[in-house]
Parts: C-alpha cells; structure tokens; sequence
C-alpha cells in the first residue's frame, strides 16, 4: 500500500515563536487538505564531544534522511541568528549530500518563514539563507504574492519571501493577526501546489 503524500514542516526554534509559525503553516496545509509532518532539527553544539539523544525528552521528533526524502513538499523554518539560518538548521543541511546526489527532492515545491526579535534584525536575509540549499537540492520556491492584504497592512512581521514573526527582544510579542493570515495562507499554498504538481505528474 502506497503511503499518502505528506508536506513536511521542519523547524528549528529558541523560544519557540518558529515552532509557532510551524504550527500555523501546518494548520493551512491541513485546511487545503494535504496530510502534514511535524519535525524539527536537533540541537548542535560548541562542545565536540556533546551528542544529542537521537529522541527528545519532549516536543516533536526529530527529521531523519528518510523523512525529508518522502515528502512531497517542504516548509522550512529557523529562527534568525545574525541575518542568517540557525547553526543547527545549517549542519542538517550540510548533511544532506546523499539526497542531493540521489536527486530526492529535485522538483518538490518549498517555502520558508522566520522569527526575529526586532523589526530589522534579518528577516528578509534569514529566508534567502535557507533557500540556498533548496534551490542546490532543485526544489520549487514559493513565496507570498501580494494578493495577500496582509502583507501591506503587517506592522511586525510577513514577507513576499515567507512568513516571518517579530517576537520583541524579550520575546513580548504574541502573534499578530496579519501574521497568523499570512503564515496559514502560504501552507495551504504549499499544499495546493504540491497537489497541483501531483495531479501535473499524472495526466
């Protein structure tokens, strides 16, 4: 029996705010009606000799090879450090060079979000890090048009590139509701076109 194709949300998080973020994207793709996977990247760390456990204590799983190869579609999230993807997020990436030779997720649409703790602290420059390795991985690259009202009316966070959330430098920003709007919307994208390439795929 065929398992039925799966969006992946894969995360990485700090405080939580993108696990968040995760979850709002997972809710529009389930709203478009596509079955979706929670994962998230497992910590690395300056001490060499420190190795995670292979199972977290709590929260979601952790994304093995496997998973990220069987998706049909991806949604990928890290908070931002310095303008740039989380070193955790990247030491997955840089790990998957078995899927890049074998061309797993060639032509498999993708999208990103973020969080931020400032209005400028590197939103836009965190989502173009991580499409990098989509796009060496031959994934599709979706955004956010501006036929969503919300990306002109957001006073915090939402971008054409992705879905992003400013949580304050204490992180005492709740989500907004233009955020919510924004990062549900592009999940169900992401679902609708998955299936739109599957249904492509098989006329």
């Amino acid at each position: 029996m065929t398992a039925a194709p799966y969006v992946l949300v894969l995360y990485d998080t700090t405080k939580d705010t993108t696990k968040s973020l995760a979850y709002l994207i997972a809710q529009g793709v389930m709203d478009a009606g596509m079955a979706v996977k929670i994962r998230r990247v497992p910590k690395v760390s300056a001490v060499c000799e420190q190795i995670a456990d292979g199972i977290p204590d709590e929260g979601d799983l952790y994304c093995t090879q496997d998973e990220l190869a069987g998706c049909a579609g991806l949604a990928l999230g890290s908070p931002t450090h310095f303008g740039n993807m989380s070193a955790s997020m990247k030491y997955f990436w840089d790990n998957t060079v078995s899927l890049w030779l074998s061309g797993d997720l060639q032509g498999k649409p993708a999208c990103v979000f973020t969080s931020t703790g400032s209005l400028h602290g590197g939103q836009e420059t965190t989502l173009v890090t991580m499409m990098m390795p989509l796009l060496h991985h031959g994934m599709l690259l979706m955004g956010l048009p501006y036929a969503h009202s919300e990306l002109s009316t957001t006073a915090r966070g939402g971008t054409p590139y992705g879905a992003s959330h400013v949580s304050g430098t204490r992180h005492e920003f709740a989500i907004t509701q233009d955020e919510k709007v924004l990062a549900i919307a592009q999940g169900a994208r992401l679902a609708t076109l998955v299936k739109q390439l599957g249904k492509a795929g098989q006329a």
